[in-house]
């Protein structure tokens, strides 16, 4: 009835003792923000963001190479042996990596989506997931293409006080040591025996 003052959507929400309608919309509302869902979205929220379905097609690519590299080895291969995995893959995770990375850093600035902080959840659990796939169950490592600098520097400043210290011993000068002995005063009794003699 619009003749009463009360408005009659929220008379049909809260006419329960629980509130059922209520509470569930509070909880998916909250569950929306925490998880950052509006930054997987156009601006508009019409759909997905054009960077979150690349990225989503880069992942879904990321599995499909993992499996397809995964037939038929596990029977002859050990557990810990996933050299194909890491090799025909890796090409794939980088460019999964780099995607994410560079979705990181649009994301702090604003992004696509016009909201700030962090990636939705979508894209974060699954970055998540390939991470963890590379890098506990295929065991892949790419290395650190600095290890050889790092180690060469490392061992020059060791090495510094050794030559400083073997430079500065072979420049010295090595002295001999002259010992002088010193003056010692004479015992009382020797000094009564003087006496005895001048008196």
């Amino acid at each position: 009835n619009s003749s009463e003052s009360h408005n009659c959507a929220k008379s049909i929400l809260t006419s329960d003792r629980l509130q059922i309608v209520v509470t569930l919309s509070e909880f998916f509302n909250e569950t929306w923000e925490a998880a950052n869902c509006a930054n997987c979205l156009k601006n508009n929220s019409e759909g997905l963001s054009n960077s979150t379905v690349e990225f989503l097609d880069l992942f879904n690519k990321s599995l499909t190479c993992f499996e397809h590299n995964l037939q038929g080895q596990t029977v002859y291969l050990s557990p810990n042996n996933y050299t194909e995995v890491c090799k025909n893959c890796n090409e794939t995770y980088k460019m999964l990596n780099d995607l994410y990375n560079n979705l990181q850093r649009m994301n702090r600035q604003g992004g696509e989506s016009g909201h700030s902080a962090h990636l939705c959840i979508d894209v974060e659990d699954a970055m998540n997931i390939t991470r963890k796939l590379w890098s506990r169950a295929f065991n892949c490592s790419v290395p650190c293409s600095d290890t050889v600098p790092v180690i060469a520097v490392s061992s020059f400043i060791l090495f510094l006080p050794i030559v400083f210290y073997l430079s500065s011993f072979l420049h010295s000068k090595q002295k001999k040591r002259i010992l002088i002995l010193p003056k010692r005063i004479q015992s009382n009794a020797s000094l009564v025996n003087i006496q005895e003699k001048y008196s």
